[in-house]
């Protein structure tokens, strides 16, 4: 082998687990992770900046590995679904065979565990309970993404309850001894949860045409693209407008003007963004779609920065 050939070859291999791991996941858990943090430690007085980072690092290691296994799995059991819907990812294309695939979906469900265990019982619970419900949204005989409502809540209960107060409550006991959850936790938890559901059920749209060739119902499947996107639109509006409203006064601890602005001002961007969306248009809906995912990294920055600057 080449010079040129042996650098080439390790950033193939980076690259197709990269893919795997679908980034913009693993960028909204990154940022979910960060950000509360950043919530948590705003709270607190006297924290030791070595033992906050040492924390920090690895709940990140944990969440990151808890992310791929979730995603992995998925691409494990939807090879065939995923040649029509998604042809560019690793297994879909042949770029990664399946047996190396369940080697790196097994140490990433194995390392959030040995860590966990390190950890206490309530990173331990966080960890499990995700793992859990991401085997059974894609593995039979569960397979729950067969069924829109049970496969919205999966989605849902990962990104708002598990990953939020979760990860929270470990930070608040590593920190301070005390596993209590801040009030901007619970008001971001509560923001989320809608914001996942709608994540949830915009990811399917662009898939209708393979999942109705496999039987996965999807709310797309039933509905249809446009019917999907209204809703979507309306469940993400209210809990915009809700935040807007009245987050300034449920966060003790937070900056109002700061929660109100940009909870406002985040709600013009998803409709900016809606504006010339057409859900028959696979790429132009998949476009909209990342752009969600772009306004669910900004939630945890508008209210990491509110509880900063108070």
């Amino acid at each position: 082998m080449t010079a040129a050939g042996a650098v080439a070859a390790p950033a193939r291999a980076a690259g197709v687990l990269w893919r795997f791991s679908r980034p913009h996941t693993i960028v909204g858990t990154a940022v979910s992770v960060a950000g509360l943090f950043a919530v948590v430690v705003s709270g607190l007085d006297g924290v030791d900046p070595g033992r906050a980072a040492f924390h920090l690092f690895w709940t990140l290691v944990a969440g990151l590995s808890v992310n791929v296994f979730i995603v992995g799995i998925n691409q494990i059991s939807d090879v065939e679904i995923d040649r029509v819907n998604k042809p560019f990812l690793p297994l879909a294309a042949g770029d990664l065979s399946s047996e190396k695939a369940g080697w790196i979906v097994g140490a990433s469900a194995a390392l959030p565990v040995l860590l966990a265990l390190t950890q206490g019982p309530l990173e331990l619970a966080a960890v499990t309970a995700a793992l859990a419900i991401g085997a059974a949204y894609s593995l039979p005989p569960l397979r729950l993404k067969r069924y829109p409502t049970l496969a919205s809540m999966c989605v849902s209960g990962v990104r708002s309850a598990i990953v939020n107060l979760g990860v929270a409550a470990h930070f608040t006991e590593a920190l301070s001894g005390d596993p209590g959850i801040p009030p901007a936790v619970w008001a971001l938890t509560a923001f989320v949860l809608p914001f996942s559901l709608a994540i949830a059920i915009f990811k399917d749209v662009p898939d209708a045409e393979g999942d109705r060739r496999y039987a996965i119902s999807t709310f797309t499947v039933r509905h249809g693209g446009r019917a999907v996107m209204r809703a979507g639109l309306a469940v993400l509006t209210v809990a915009y407008l809700w935040m807007a409203a009245l987050g300034p006064l449920l966060v003790e601890g937070a900056d109002p003007a700061v929660l109100s602005v940009g909870h406002l001002a985040a709600l013009g961007l998803l409709w900016l963004a809606a504006r010339a969306v057409d859900p028959s248009d696979r790429a132009s809906f998949t476009a909209f779609y990342f752009r969600v995912w772009q306004l669910f990294f900004l939630e945890y920055a508008i209210v990491a920065l509110a509880c900063l600057a108070a």
